[in-house]
């Protein structure tokens, strides 16, 4: 699988219609919303073959902190490995270097992110949240 950080190669109707549809954290999120999130996040494309198979987004300040989010490979593609190539991608970035806190939140791959070094917030009662579960429902 090929990575990509360009976002003018990436296909907005899969990224559209994966988040909108099949996730359990977007469903019925707005393309528009989809292309702002896109514009102002550093984002990885995973592509076999010139089509786009895979996604991730790391929303950071490239400097000290970065969260990882809208991470998936569609689903006939998946069992090959590419959810680890992509997460391996993101990790190894440049500009996601020498960062103080890297977060993501996963209810179903923990095993993968747990491969890589995430792990449970060493101190669970310092960090908060607004959180609006369907916010585009």
């Amino acid at each position: 699988m090929k990575i990509s950080t360009d976002i003018a190669t990436f296909d907005l109707a899969l990224i559209h219609r994966f988040l909108s549809q099949e996730s359990t954290w977007a469903r019925d999120i707005p393309v528009e919303t989809v292309q702002r999130s896109l514009r102002y996040s550093l984002c990885f494309g995973g592509f076999e073959d010139g089509q786009q198979i895979a996604f991730a987004r790391v929303v950071t300040d490239r400097a000290t902190f970065a969260y990882l989010m809208d991470v998936f490979v569609v689903p006939e593609q998946r069992g090959k490995g590419h959810s680890k190539t992509l997460v391996q991608a993101v990790l190894d970035h440049p500009e996601l270097q020498g960062l103080r806190r890297f977060m993501l939140s996963s209810s179903n791959a923990r095993g993968l992110y747990q491969g890589f070094g995430f792990a449970s917030p060493a101190k669970p009662e310092i960090l908060m949240e607004i959180n609006i579960p369907n916010i585009y429902g």
